[in-house]
């Protein structure tokens, strides 16, 4: 017994002269964890339309401070997919005004582009309202862009501010969602009437090529039949993009961006709407849109180099991605003898009405509108009790068209329907907002937009691009990484664009937003 006392007795003392060590581990470890570091700026730069393949494809002609830097010292995730199909327009908000464009009585101007948006039709959080609640909402959060929804939506519900462009004064502005009147940089940026000065860069529409014509060798030459015709418009120029690098430059500036005095990250959102505007016109083989990256990683040299000297090299957290990308046009494909076709969907609602009625004997259209690739019925149609057998009649139809591979219930996507495209289907459809019935495109089928006026002219071919499909043309999107914490590498796994939202909040230490399905993508291994 006395050994055993003596024993027992050492071992406490021993558990003594332990506690003071773990009790400053633990200390360590609470400092380390109080101490946790995060970027002084998140800047998120979505590209629309931006195709995945640009970023190699015209990587011998970038200088080296612009998408080569993001290659060279980044973190590039090749191989991501957008996993959902398809994508909608949904900001509008009639219960706002627009604020920063004025009608002659000085009210709020209802012709102003985007004049009634906001973030209200979104149903989950972004990465920026995460952000805004980890601090407390000391953090600013603020979009930029041309066009409203690619500000509105990246920048998030409770953001401090999202500005675009009104088409009538090329002026940015907000809605009085955010504000009741544009902040003093606004108005002090807008007076410079930048878009004027660039304006005068275009003659006639377009643009004067970087280089000799003969050195694009990765594009068709100027001049093609199945490119169309610009508008003259700043948004539809290089100059776009421009501008709003130089409204992101004049935002990170007003709003001291990156330097909070609360010590805690600020995001901006950027959104290069141009691309896209011109990418519809001209599609990807235009000589145009290489041009037009040309003069993308120019300004993307610019401002990384802005942001270098503003807020610190490596104190900034970046990351590029897009929307979707873009298909290649019809005519361009079929002009090299490979599988392409066009789809007319201005017709196809009369199309499947004339079908339906016509087999069924019914006397009320059921289609109302097609939109996205799905098929909207009346609220009569959905409430008769031949419903199921206007469903199964539609879907026949347009099983029939050579053009579609699939057609099914929105709602119940058969086992017939292969992977990846049915988790695809699946993931896109959303109740009391999708259509009825869903339609999946053979590879290489495009969209004409085309009236049966405009189909009937003689001549008539499909000129640009869409998007909006399944193919990986559409699909394969660009994503890296730079800065902060990130090392370089190149990712051959795939990912989707899911992931970004948690791969963002991983990098922040914050909560993913609360409607995110997207798994973080781990920088150590590949």
């Amino acid at each position: 017994m006395n050994q055993n006392f003596r024993n027992l007795r050492r071992t406490f003392v021993a558990l003594l002269c332990l506690l003071p060590t773990a009790a400053q581990a633990q200390a360590q470890t609470r400092t380390d964890i109080a101490e946790l570091e995060q970027p002084r700026l998140v800047v998120g730069l979505v590209v629309d339309q931006m195709r995945w393949d640009y970023l190699t494809r015209f990587a011998d002609r970038y200088g080296e401070g612009g998408f080569r830097r993001i290659l060279r010292e980044g973190y590039n995730c090749n191989r991501t997919f957008i996993n959902y199909l398809p994508a909608t327009y949904c900001t509008n908000d009639t219960t706002v005004l627009g604020v920063g464009s004025l009608d002659k009585n000085g009210r709020p101007d209802p012709r102003a582009y985007g004049a009634q948006e906001s973030p209200r039709n979104m149903k989950a959080t972004t990465v920026g309202d995460e952000l805004r609640l980890a601090t407390n909402f000391r953090s600013k959060v603020v979009g930029v862009a041309l066009k409203d929804r690619a500000s509105i939506l990246p920048a998030g519900h409770a953001a401090n501010a999202a500005y675009w462009m009104d088409d009538l004064s090329t002026n940015f502005i907000t809605s009085t969602y955010y504000m009741q009147d544009l902040p003093q940089w606004v108005k002090d940026f807008n007076a410079q009437r930048l878009g004027d000065k660039y304006m005068k860069n275009l003659k006639k529409g377009h643009w004067d090529l970087l280089y000799d014509e003969k050195t694009y060798v990765q594009s068709a030459p100027r001049g093609q039949r199945w490119e169309d015709s610009l508008n003259g418009s700043l948004k539809q120029s290089p100059w776009g993009m421009t501008i709003t690098f130089d409204m992101a430059r004049a935002a990170v500036e007003g709003e001291d961006l990156g330097h909070n005095p609360n010590g805690v990250p600020d995001m901006l959102c950027v959104s290069i709407s141009s691309t896209d505007m011109i990418g519809h016109q001209l599609s990807p083989n235009s000589i145009w849109m290489e041009d037009l990256y040309l003069r993308l990683d120019r300004d993307l040299e610019a401002f990384f180099n802005y942001l270098d000297e503003r807020i610190g090299r490596g104190q900034w957290l970046f990351f590029i991605t897009a929307d979707h990308a873009g298909f290649h046009n019809t005519e361009f494909m079929r002009e090299h003898h490979l599988p392409a076709d066009n789809w007319y969907s201005s017709t196809l609602a009369d199309d499947i009405n004339d079908h339906v009625c016509k087999t069924l004997s019914l006397s009320e259209k059921p289609v109302e509108r097609v939109r996205s690739m799905q098929i909207h019925f009346t609220q009569q149609a959905q409430q008769s009790p031949r419903y199921n057998d206007i469903v199964k009649a539609t879907c026949d139809y347009l099983e029939s068209l050579p053009q579609v591979a699939y057609a099914f219930p929105a709602d119940c996507v058969p086992d017939r329907v292969p992977e990846p495209i049915r988790t695809m289907c699946i993931n896109g459809f959303c109740p009391g907002r999708s259509g009825q019935v869903q339609i999946v495109f053979e590879p290489g089928v495009m969209d004409d937009y085309a009236s049966a006026k405009e189909m009937a002219e003689p001549g008539h071919i499909r000129k640009g691009t869409t998007h909006s499909v399944w193919s990986p043309d559409d699909t394969h999107i660009p994503l890296a990484f730079l800065g902060w914490n990130v090392p370089h590498g190149w990712d051959n796994r795939r990912h989707h664009i899911v992931d970004i939202a948690a791969t963002v909040a991983a990098l922040l230490n914050i909560q993913e937003p609360n409607c995110c399905v997207g798994e973080a993508i781990d920088f150590t291994s590949k």
